[in-house]
């Protein structure tokens, strides 16, 4: 039992929480199979976390920002190296099939050696003087000690995409992960240490989001708070950052669409469909929940889909053969079939396949449930306006592309969207209409990049992106400066008329 007890990450060092308590983490597809015992952990513990940040940011930030990255090098090359055993003990604590998690970890890897190249950039400009004798550039400087909040989805992608800017950039980091997904930060941040990041810099504190979360947004020492999730939830980390001029980053709710044009190849935009709401059991900020089919396609496109989808082979997530793993937990299950429900009583939508909790056998001890689609769905229905985070998609119909785009924008979310046609016309009014952070031609709603932003409109976030060079500035604060060697007084505009 010792070896699964996984312990918090503080100022260089694994200890057990003040609290004295701990819990377990089970996987979904097989509840009978302990991953670890995590710690519970409290105010305290945070407090002890962030005061190793705070004193670790002192030295950091003054190491030269290429050797920095010439850490994260090896980290990158270390992840690389044990992605398989991470990619299994993932699949393990959150469900995903192996292949997806495998994606997982390449995300964290691209992120890992992506950031260590900005070490030797991470650019500012020079640009001309007004006045004679007067030298003018941009740095960046770190903000201090970050603190994230990580989703259970994408456990060691995600995590990465916060902590690797911020570090290149010279900040500390205190990581809240995921009470379903611990282990894959645990594997993380122990590769982090192993390869030599300082003692402090790294910090890492499990448990829930009152007890670990809550502290860690409150605290004045944490210059910006990174956080993936809810909208409900990350409307309450803005306001508790907002009175403090605290930085935030939001990354959050989406309800993406998947456009289909009569013109389209119904094959490929079928796959598109299948993958974009299937994928990661629907449990993705991008993942597709809105399909609208032009009329004349329609028909052809929920007749392929319906054949399609109740064949795919839904079970645990280390079998490769399987298409689909279960939901994250419980309460996930217990949502999915709720809408399942609303859609068919109070909605009125047609389900066309799916929706039930599989039970017996293979699916005793998990949580598993069919991929559900709806048809004839209308913008007026829950199914159509609310996130689920599941697998369940809607279907609905449009005559015009005016008609497809305004529909399209129809939802207080704006992260994903995509468009299927071989009308290169129609396409480009569609990437420049449709009101979303991410947009796809010819390919789903899911599969973003790290080298591109990421991040969405309207309630999906507030502004800010991860990934790419764009994270550069969620972790660092732009200073102009001015070298003026004229040996005299010069008042910049006043002198300059």
């Amino acid at each position: 039992m010792a070896d699964q007890v996984f312990k918090n990450f503080i100022n260089g060092e694994w200890v057990d929480s003040s609290s004295g308590q701990t819990y377990e983490n089970r996987n979904p597809a097989d509840t009978s199979d302990l991953v670890g015992v995590f710690q519970k952990s409290n105010a305290a513990d945070v407090k002890a976390a962030v005061d190793a940040a705070a004193e670790a940011y002192k030295k950091w930030r003054l190491v030269p920002a290429p050797k920095r990255g010439e850490i994260l090098f090896r980290v990158a090359d270390r992840l690389f190296k044990e992605k398989e055993t991470f990619s299994r003990e993932m699949t393990r604590e959150m469900g995903k099939v192996v292949a997806e998690t495998r994606g997982d970890v390449q995300e964290a890897i691209d992120m890992t050696f992506y950031m260590a190249g900005e070490g030797r950039r991470l650019f500012g400009m020079t640009t001309p003087s007004e006045l004679k004798n007067k030298f003018c550039m941009t740095v960046r400087q770190p903000l201090g000690v970050c603190g994230f909040i990580t989703p259970w989805n994408f456990p060691m992608a995600i995590p990465s995409w916060k902590t690797m800017p911020a570090l290149i950039c010279g900040n500390t980091v205190v990581i809240k992960p995921a009470t379903d997904t611990p282990k894959s930060v645990v594997n993380m941040v122990r590769v982090m240490h192993e390869e030599g990041i300082p003692a402090g810099v790294v910090n890492m504190v499990t448990g829930a989001g009152s007890t670990v979360g809550q502290p860690l947004i409150e605290d004045d020492r944490v210059r910006v708070i990174s956080f993936t999730g809810s909208t409900e939830v990350g409307r309450r980390v803005s306001e508790t950052c907002a009175p403090k001029f605290k930085h935030s980053c939001l990354e959050m709710g989406g309800k993406n669409v998947q456009i289909v044009l009569d013109d389209a190849d119904v094959d490929l935009a079928v796959d598109g469909a299948l993958w974009g709401a299937f994928g990661t059991t629907g449990q993705r900020c991008t993942a597709t929940s809105r399909l609208i089919c032009h009329k004349n396609v329609y028909g052809e496109v929920i007749k392929k889909l319906g054949e399609r989808a109740s064949r795919l082979k839904v079970g645990n997530g280390l079998d490769e053969t399987v298409q689909m793993g279960p939901c994250v937990n419980e309460d996930q299950l217990n949502t999915v079939l709720k809408y399942v429900d609303i859609g068919k009583n109070q909605d009125g939508a047609r389900l066309i396949t799916g929706g039930a909790r599989l039970t017996g056998g293979a699916y005793s001890k998990g949580y598993f449930v069919s991929p559900a689609i709806f048809a004839d769905v209308t913008p007026q229905m829950r199914i159509w306006r609310e996130e689920i985070f599941g697998p369940v998609l809607s279907v609905g119909s449009f005559s015009t592309l005016d008609e497809a785009i305004e529909l399209a924008n129809d939802t207080v979310y704006g992260l994903s969207a995509s468009i299927y046609t071989r009308d290169i016309n129609k396409a480009y009014i569609a990437m420049r209409d449709v009101y979303t952070g991410i947009f796809y031609v010819n390919a789903p709603t899911i599969g973003a990049e790290t080298h591109l932003p990421f991040g969405g409109t309207k309630e999906t976030g507030n502004g800010h992106r991860e990934a790419a060079t764009a994270a550069l500035d969620v972790f660092s604060e732009w200073k102009s400066i001015y070298v003026d060697f004229s040996g005299g007084l010069q008042r910049a505009q006043i002198d300059n008329q």
